[in-house]
Order: structure tokens, then C-alpha cells, then sequence
């Protein structure tokens, strides 16, 4: 028995941010997978697959109760246009708690950041190539294009592929272990050395998003900002919260919106935050391209 939801749409997600700032390791390759495009993930890598799904839209999988997940062929179909992420209820509360799920199987996408419910339960085939369909499409709108190569690809392309710059890899090792302090001097030191060096620069925005953002209650930011409409701060930080969770247009338009009537210095800020924005969601972000118009307007 299965039912799905409604059309996929990004509206009304829920936020993933919490899950992202706790959990850094990367979700591993799904054990026993025939295909390259199939990873498992629980509590403790999810936010691994938050973070693809910015480039690559993310298909969840969520079973249990000693079935099996069911939707690697459909997915491998394809071609790393879409990954799927296969989560066993049993290893991710935090997860199953997040996105209300009340029952399993259950499948969600993830696009941007933002999950999408698609199913409960697992439906024909023919019910579920649609709706993922719909998925890629509502993808390419918010600008997630990105193609999964598979691991012979890579190999083909890059049979040799060097390793990471020392300081890169230092930062890396870093947040693997959930040492930000140790990856932003990783970053910094980088940069010193090469101020051009653009990996470092987008890597630096996205510790320094991290460091704002540790320990933060999404709730009690966001009702601050709502009592301090006029607070940059208070805005500031519900705006770093929004774009940990893949939110950025909502991120961009709560600063642009403080713009006009802010004081130089307070300006200054907001241009700051908006310009890091920028580089951690990437310039081929259409609402980047919205925003920075926006602000150039307003600047000049």
C-alpha cells in the first residue's frame, strides 16, 4: 500500500540545518550496491547527503522493520542525475524526527537542501518515475544540474588525480573530525599563501557559516528576529540559519530587504554576509544572480 504525496514543491520544507551542523562525515557507498549511485546514510552522515543534494538532487529512501530498500535500479536509470540515499529507520532518529516521517517505507527528495515528501510506501514503477521526473525538473529550476560521474568515469578521467594542496587537506581531515576552529586556519593559512586561491575562499565561507551557526536554536533566532525587525544581528543569524538549510532566496531577501535604511557601518555588514552568500551557494545560483543584481541596484 502506497500513497503519494502531493506534486513536488519547495514549499513549506522543513529545515535540514541542525542535521547539517552536527553531522560532517560523508555517507559511504551502500553495501552490496550494484550501482555508483547509491549511498547509505544514518544520523551521523546524512548531512553528507543535505550538502549534495545543493548539486545533485537527492532521492531518500527510508525503510526498516527487516525489509530492504527497493529503488537502486530505478535510480541507477538515471545516470547520476539523481542519487539515492537509503536510510534504515532504525539508525536515524534525529532524521525520522525532522521530516515527521510516521511510518516507513518512505521515500522524500532533497533539493536544495530542502526535503520533499514523495511517498509512503513503495509504489509501481510506473507511479514513481512521474513524480521523479518532476523532481529533476523543480531541480533544474532552482539551479541543482549536477551529474554523479560513475566511479569508472572518474577513474577514466582522472587516473592520476593528485592529491589535495597540504592546507586543503588539513581543513578537510579538520571537519571530518568537527574541528572548525582547526579547518578555518587550515583556510586561512591557505589564502595567505595564495589570496587567488578561490577552493580556499569558498571553503573559508562555509567554516566560517559553520562557526555562526554551532549551537544555534532555529527556533529562538527566528523569534528574536520577529520581535527585532530592525536588529541586523538578529537578522543576520536567521539569515546564516537559512542558508546552512539551502534557503537562498530567503536568506538573501531578509538582508536585502535591511539594506536601504541600514547605517553605512550596518550596510558594510549586510554586503559582507551577502557577498559570502554568493560564493557559498556559487554564482550560477539563480537566486544569486537575483540577489546580486538586487544589491548592485542598491549600491549604486
Amino acid at each position: 500500500m502506497s500513497n503519494a504525496f502531493p506534486g513536488p514543491s519547495m514549499g513549506g520544507a522543513v529545515d535540514l540545518s541542525s542535521l547539517v551542523n552536527k553531522n560532517l562525515a560523508p555517507p559511504a557507498p551502500a553495501s552490496g550496491a550494484t550501482s555508483a549511485y547509491v549511498r547509505e546514510a544514518d544520523d551521523a552522515s546524512v548531512g553528507g547527503l543535505v550538502e549534495l543534494s545543493k548539486t545533485i538532487p537527492v532521492i531518500l529512501e527510508i525503510y526498516g522493520g527487516g525489509a530492504a530498500p527497493q529503488l537502486a535500479g530505478l535510480i541507477e536509470k538515471y545516470q547520476g542525475k539523481l542519487v539515492l540515499g537509503t536510510v534504515q529507520a532504525e539508525r536515524a532518529p534525529e532524521l525520522l524526527r525532522a521530516l515527521q516521517v510516521q511510518g516507513y517505507p518512505v521515500v522524500a527528495a532533497l533539493v536544495g537542501g530542502q526535503p520533499i515528501p514523495l511517498f509512503q510506501g513503495i509504489p509501481p514503477e510506473a507511479e514513481i518515475t512521474p513524480v521523479l521526473d518532476q523532481v529533476l525538473e523543480l531541480a533544474h529550476k532552482n539551479g541543482v544540474t549536477g551529474v554523479m560521474p560513475p566511479p569508472e568515469s572518474v577513474a577514466e578521467n582522472n587516473p592520476e588525480e593528485p592529491p589535495l594542496p597540504p592546507l586543503h587537506q588539513e581543513a578537510f581531515d579538520a571537519l571530518s573530525n568537527g574541528d572548525i576552529p582547526g579547518a578555518k586556519s587550515a583556510y586561512e593559512r591557505a589564502l595567505h599563501e595564495n589570496p587567488a586561491d578561490d577552493d580556499a575562499t569558498a571553503g573559508l565561507a562555509n567554516v566560517e557559516l559553520l562557526e555562526r551557526i554551532q549551537g544555534v536554536a532555529l527556533d529562538e533566532a527566528r523569534a528574536e528576529a520577529a520581535q527585532k525587525p530592525s536588529d541586523i544581528s538578529a537578522a543576520l543569524l536567521v539569515a546564516d540559519l537559512d542558508i546552512s538549510g539551502g534557503h537562498v532566496s530567503d536568506a538573501c531577501v531578509r538582508l536585502l530587504g535591511l539594506y536601504p535604511g541600514a547605517e553605512d557601518a550596518d550596510k558594510e555588514r549586510l554586503r559582507q554576509r551577502l557577498l559570502s552568500y554568493f560564493i557559498i551557494a556559487g554564482a550560477q545560483n539563480e537566486d544569486v544572480k537575483k540577489a546580486r543584481n538586487t544589491l548592485t541596484s542598491l549600491m549604486f
